[in-house]
């Protein structure tokens, strides 16, 4: 998807003192995604099948691993976050 082309090039940039980090519950572009650190979230609600671009579904998949995101987040002093916008 569009965020995780983001961060595989910022990855090849090799940006200094920049931790980048994937979230996705797409299972097969999280793997294709380049980034210090993965998070496959929905993996009950989605099995690795994406949201289907569902707003609410992409809530649900991330309250599923939100301890697991909120422990990779901690102690960051700044966030960007980049996903598709619905058309």
């Amino acid at each position: 998807g569009s965020g995780s082309n983001v961060i595989s090039r910022m990855m090849r940039c090799k940006i200094k003192g920049v931790e980048l980090v994937a979230v996705n519950a797409d299972a097969q572009d999280l793997q294709r995604t380049k980034a210090h650190q993965k998070i496959r979230i929905g993996k009950n609600l989605t099995k690795g099948l994406g949201t289907g671009m569902n707003p609410e579904t992409g809530k649900e998949a991330a309250e599923e691993q939100r301890e697991e995101i909120q422990e990779v987040l901690s102690g960051s002093d700044m966030l960007f976050i980049t996903c598709p916008q619905k058309h």
